[in-house]
C-alpha cells in the first residue's frame, strides 16, 4: 500500500472513530509503527489531524477553547457539586488560593457569609465576586488578563506566586489523564498553574468528569503532584482506579 492510500484510510477511520491510535493501526495496515507515526506527522503537517499521546484526532472535532461565560453554562449541577464539596478541603481559618475557572467560580458562589479566608487569585470574575465578601480577605494577583478566561498571566503573576505559601491551592484544569497529567491549551495559564501547584501546602483540582481523558498542549502538573482530584461521580470507576495509583485522592461528588 502506497503513503497516500494508508494516509487516506487512517483519516477515514479518524472521522468515523473520533481518534486512532498508533499500535492499532500498525496492526491493522501490518506496518510498523514508526511508519503510522511518520503519517500521523504528514496528516497534521496537512492540517487534518492532531497528533495527541498514542494516537492523533481529526481537527474537525477539536473546539477552540470556551471563553468563561461558555463555561459556566456547562454541566452547571456537576461543578455546583464539586464546589460543595470543595468547601469541606478549606480552612477554618487560613489561605487559599483560587484559579480562575467555572468550576473554581462555583465555589466562589458558595462560600458562606461567616468564612474568615485570606483568598488569594488570579481571576478577574472570583475577585469581583468577592471583593464585597464580608469575611474575605482578599488578594488579586496581576498581570495580562486573558479576555478568553477572565484570568491575570504572564510575568507579573508567576513572579508574585513565586513568593507566596499557601494552605491549600483549588485549581481548574481543562483535560487529565493518567498518561499526561493535567493540561491546558494556553501556555501562560500553565505556567501561572504550574507556579500555584509549587505555593502550596495541599493542592485539591477541581473538574468536572467530561475532561477525563483530554490531553491539551500545556501540561502544568503531573498526577502526583496535586493532593485531590475532586470531580463528580460520572467518572468511569477504572479511571478513577488508575488516577488513585498515580497518587492523588479522587473524590466523586
Amino acid at each position: 500500500m502506497y503513503a497516500a492510500e494508508r494516509q487516506q484510510r487512517i483519516m477515514a477511520q479518524a472521522r468515523e472513530a473520533g481518534r486512532v491510535e498508533v499500535v492499532a493501526l500498525a496492526d491493522q495496515l501490518g506496518v510498523a509503527t514508526e511508519t503510522i507515526r511518520r503519517d500521523l506527522t504528514a496528516l497534521e503537517r496537512r492540517g487534518t489531524l492532531r497528533r495527541v499521546h498514542g494516537g492523533a484526532i481529526p481537527v474537525e472535532r477539536l473546539e477552540l477553547e470556551p471563553t468563561l461565560a461558555t463555561r459556566v453554562t456547562r454541566l452547571t449541577d456537576e461543578k455546583r457539586r464539586i464546589a460543595a464539596r470543595a468547601l469541606d478541603y478549606l480552612p477554618r481559618e487560613g489561605t487559599v488560593l483560587l484559579d480562575a475557572g467555572s468550576t473554581t467560580q462555583a465555589v466562589v458562589e458558595s462560600l458562606p457569609l461567616d468564612s474568615d479566608l485570606t483568598v488569594v487569585t488570579n481571576s478577574v470574575a472570583a475577585a469581583a465576586a468577592l471583593a464585597s465578601h464580608p469575611g474575605i480577605s482578599l488578594y488579586l494577583i496581576g498581570g495580562r488578563v486573558r479576555g478568553t478566561t477572565g484570568a491575570a498571566v504572564g510575568i507579573w503573576a508567576t513572579e508574585a506566586l513565586a513568593d507566596l505559601v499557601v494552605d491549600i491551592a483549588l485549581i481548574g484544569t481543562n483535560g487529565f489523564s493518567v498518561a499526561r497529567g493535567l493540561t491546558t491549551p494556553d501556555q501562560q495559564e500553565a505556567l501561572v498553574k504550574r507556579a500555584m501547584v509549587g505555593s502550596a501546602r495541599r493542592v485539591v483540582v477541581l473538574s468536572d468528569s467530561s475532561k477525563a481523558g483530554d490531553d491539551h498542549m500545556h501540561r502544568f502538573a503531573s498526577l502526583a503532584e496535586i493532593d485531590v482530584l475532586l470531580t463528580d461521580t460520572s467518572l468511569d470507576e477504572d479511571v478513577a482506579a488508575e488516577i488513585r495509583s498515580a497518587g492523588p485522592e479522587v473524590v466523586l461528588a
